[in-house]
């Protein structure tokens, strides 16, 4: 008889009872965590990228805002004062034709000057006593009498400028001047003689020379009017580049002189711009 040979035990159980499951094929398993894996990441991804989105969304209306206009502040940004404009004249400085004087009204008199209240000398551009003006003044002939000495007129005589009476031809001609715009300062005044010559001060001393052109020379000839406060029509000269200083008589010789608070000195540095003489 042939011998039966022994075949292996089909379905055998592990010695722990389990028997594997030949129904599927192996490695399924860790398949199937890998695809769990993969989704659970994309998921994540696409989550992102939503909830990216949507912050960029809500902050681009702030990037559509109107920009900041001209000297607006930025947050954030230290605000500085805007500096002055450079250039910006001081009152009282040598030079500055429009500097006012804090020197008190000077007072007109016909005689010995009496105390009277004092205010500050406005600008003036005729001799009519009218609105001060910042208009340019005309040219025409000019004579100018001494308030508290009103029969005498500014004369050039010798080269200088003196106060005396005036009763020759000659003697008018020479105290009449053409008053013109401010050689330095369009809105004063400058005087030229018949012969073509200009006032100007020079040592503080006034007297009749030729324009040599320089800025000094225009400067030294231009004096800006000033209204009294106390007599109509009459007006106290002041130097365009010595501020201050105003033109008064003195031993009835013309001088330059610093303002001073005196009942003499207003009545001095007072002047009427009258009609040409001749």
């Amino acid at each position: 008889m042939p011998e039966d040979k022994p075949q292996p035990p089909q379905q055998q159980p592990w010695e722990n009872g389990w028997a594997p499951d030949t129904t599927r094929a192996p490695g399924t398993r860790r398949l199937w965590l890998a695809g769990v894996l993969a989704i659970s990441t994309i998921a994540a991804c696409v989550t992102a990228i939503a909830v990216t989105k949507k912050e960029s969304d809500e902050a681009s209306p702030m990037t559509k805002s109107a920009s900041p206009g001209p000297g607006a502040t930025l947050p954030g940004l230290i605000s500085f004062a805007t500096p002055s404009t450079p250039g910006a004249r001081t009152p009282g400085k040598a030079g500055d034709p429009t500097a006012t004087t804090t020197a008190p009204t000077p007072t007109a008199s016909t005689g010995d000057a009496s105390p009277t209240a004092s205010a500050e000398p406005t600008k003036s551009s005729d001799s009519s006593g009218g609105s001060p003006s910042t208009s340019k003044p005309s040219t025409t002939w000019t004579s100018i009498r001494s308030v508290n000495y009103p029969d005498r007129y500014w004369h050039v005589s010798g080269g200088l400028v003196k106060l005396d009476t005036v009763t020759s031809s000659g003697a008018r001609q020479n105290a009449t001047f053409k008053r013109v715009k401010g050689l330095a300062d369009a809105s004063c005044y400058s005087f030229a003689t018949a012969d073509g010559t200009y006032l100007r001060h020079r040592e503080f001393v006034p007297r009749a020379e030729s324009d040599d052109g320089s800025t000094l020379f225009e400067q030294d000839a231009t004096f800006c009017p000033r209204t009294s406060a106390s007599a109509s029509g009459a007006v106290m000269l002041e130097s365009v580049n010595y501020p201050g200083r105003f033109l008064r008589h003195k031993n009835f010789q013309l001088r330059l002189d610093p303002y001073q608070n005196t009942d003499l000195y207003r009545a001095d540095s007072t002047f009427r711009l009258v009609d040409g003489l001749s």
